[in-house]
């Protein structure tokens, strides 16, 4: 099976990255990624396929995200953020000099776009349930790593329950997703969303070169 489609072309398309360590118990992922492989024109990585060892590609994956106008994070969401070779593909791509700080300019004016899917319940993200916040207070990290990269932060499209959804919504929701990813940027909302954030890092705040914190 193949683990990634990379169409090329210029500036301005779509990359999708898809982490999912499981994907053999996976009831939704597993469909919006072949959704996203059916959309013509998609860059499509699905990330443990790519990398079972965990050695990424930096060099390569900077020149995907370089020409996609949209970055899709799609991953079912793991203790409350994603799954580890998504995190570590941020470490390690998004570097200081090229993603954010100084010089760092490669992804300003792109867009980011979180498709995630969750085991609870919608109503499980609540103050009063066990999950005990809702759901919105999860993304500030997501938000944030978009913001420090220049990137605008869209709307999360979020999957609840997806061990007991119905196959009815299921199907619904997969289309609305790959309909989506076909229509972008021709989105109406995103007239309405502010221009992405300044987030400068002053250098005073970086290490020297080679030294970690």
């Amino acid at each position: 099976m193949s683990t990634t489609t990379d169409p090329g072309g210029s500036a301005g398309g779509i990359y999708v990255l898809a982490a999912h360590p499981h994907w053999r118990d996976s009831r939704v992922n597993w469909q919006l990624l072949q959704a996203a492989r059916s959309v013509p024109g998609c860059d499509v990585n699905d990330l443990y396929g790519t990398y079972p060892d965990f050695a990424i590609d930096v060099q390569a994956e900077q020149a995907r995200l370089a020409r996609a106008g949209l970055l899709v994070l799609l991953h079912p969401i793991q203790w409350y953020s994603m799954p580890a070779l998504q995190k570590l593909w941020l470490d390690e791509v998004l570097s200081y000099g090229w993603a954010y700080g100084g010089g760092g300019t490669a992804l300003q004016g792109k867009d980011c776009w979180l498709v995630a899917t969750t085991g609870g319940s919608e109503r499980s993200y609540h103050p009063q349930n066990y999950n005990r916040y809702f759901f919105d207070a999860f993304l500030p990290p997501y938000e944030q790593t978009a913001a420090l990269c220049g990137m605008r932060f869209l709307p999360p499209l979020v999957f609840h329950g997806s061990r007991s959804a119905s196959q009815e919504v299921l199907t619904a929701h997969v289309e609305v997703f790959r309909q989506r990813l076909a229509s972008y940027p021709d989105w109406p909302e995103l007239e309405d969303l502010p221009e992405c954030v300044s987030c400068e890092v002053p250098a005073s705040d970086r290490p020297q070169e080679h030294e970690e914190a």
